[in-house]
């Protein structure tokens, strides 16, 4: 009898940004519940998080470690059946890893994990169990950026020639880490986000929409990176000039101290035949350009779209449809594919579209060698 999926979650407790997005995300389409989780490295407020939602207290964990075991000594229609990583960078291959081997599916926030090393073995742990494993690169799950990877797959822009990717934010142009707040005090120290600020923490979502939309990989990189603000312990700021593996040219931004900015992620790609442009902030719209005659803009839920774009669009055309829904689309998909795997049927390939292990490894190799290259005297780093 078709069953909702049952999810753990570790992290994400009170006063937690991303751990309450994600449990939205996964509640959108009525196919998960959260029935357990270990929602804080604190005992007590793990219970207390628990009590916020309403969780049978005997399943509240004081540890992730606690959760995966406990979990796994339950009948199979009790125990989850998957574990949401909403930990900061530090606490992401340790609930993994153990989930994986104990037989629970995994779907992570990003980056992957706290070092390359990390990243590496997640993706030989998830080989060598099979387990799925989902990373939420949540901005590849928008309906019009499903449209610009399906219009370049299909040649609709000819062959790629330049690739234009931005990520300012404004909100740490001052030293917040000072302050209380929680968000910019891990996000900013060495010891819990890793050897990267805002490369770790926007940069990779830059580095993975460039390569999702356009089907190529960076294969060199050349990096001028920078710590503006006085104290700071790692970059806030960074642009690095990228060679991509068919030898089209490109261009990446990403900056916290960029004032007035948002959330201001945008991508240009130029081809042969005509250009694309996405902003984040105005997601519904994909705007395609040609040499001499007028641009075209897509909408999302508008017109012939491809049936990529068209599965995941969630209401009708002219409502606001964003970041929740796009999150809640590789919840969906990850969902779909778990659940096809329970009942030995094939799952629809529309639904398999979304970030993987691998996909986590790409970002964790590009963090390294951004770096790698902002210290370096040579010009260019091989990716």
């Amino acid at each position: 009898m078709p069953r909702k999926l049952r999810m753990g979650m570790v992290g994400g407790g009170r006063d937690a940004f991303i751990g309450g997005v994600h449990r939205i995300a996964a509640n959108i389409d009525g196919q998960i519940e959260l029935v357990c989780g270990a929602f804080s490295s604190n005992p007590e407020k793990s219970r207390l998080s628990g009590e916020d939602f309403y969780l049978d207290p005997s399943r509240v964990y004081g540890s992730y470690a606690e959760m995966i075991e406990r979990e796994k000594e339950l009948p199979e229609e009790i125990r989850m059946d998957f574990v949401s990583i909403v930990t900061p960078n530090h606490v992401h291959y340790g609930p993994a890893k153990m989930a994986l081997e104990n037989g629970f599916h995994v779907i992570c926030d990003k980056p992957l994990a706290f070092n390359l090393e990390e990243a590496k073995d997640l993706v030989k742990t998830v080989e060598k169990t099979g387990m799925i494993f989902a990373l939420t690169h949540n901005y590849t799950g928008y309906p019009m950026v499903k449209q610009a990877k399906a219009m370049i797959r299909n040649g609709e822009l000819g062959e790629i020639r330049k690739v234009v990717v931005e990520y300012p934010q404004g909100w740490l142009a001052e030293r917040l880490e000072s302050t209380d707040s929680k968000q910019a005090a891990w996000r900013t120290d060495p010891n819990r986000s890793g050897i990267a600020g805002a490369m770790g923490d926007i940069g990779t979502h830059a580095e993975n929409l460039a390569e999702y939309i356009t089907g190529l990989e960076i294969a060199e990189l050349c990096a001028d990176i920078s710590t503006i603000v006085p104290g700071r312990l790692l970059d806030d700021d960074g642009s690095v000039l990228l060679r991509f593996n068919n030898g089209a040219r490109g261009i990446l931004f990403a900056s916290q101290i960029s004032v007035g900015e948002e959330n201001s992620l945008a991508i240009r790609v130029y081809g042969t035949k005509a250009g694309l442009e996405w902003h984040q902030m105005e997601p519904n719209t994909l705007e395609i350009k040609y040499q001499n005659q007028p641009k075209m803009i897509y909408r999302t839920g508008v017109g012939d779209l491809h049936p990529s774009a068209i599965a995941h669009a969630r209401i009708p055309a002219g409502h606001p449809e964003g970041y929740l829904e796009a999150f809640a689309n590789i919840y969906r998909n990850f969902s779909k594919c778990i659940q096809a795997r329970i009942d030995g049927v094939e799952v629809d390939p529309l639904y398999t579209d979304f970030p993987t292990v691998k996909d986590g490894l790409r970002g964790m190799e590009f963090i390294y060698k951004v770096i790698e290259s902002g210290k370096s005297q040579e010009k260019w780093t091989k990716m």
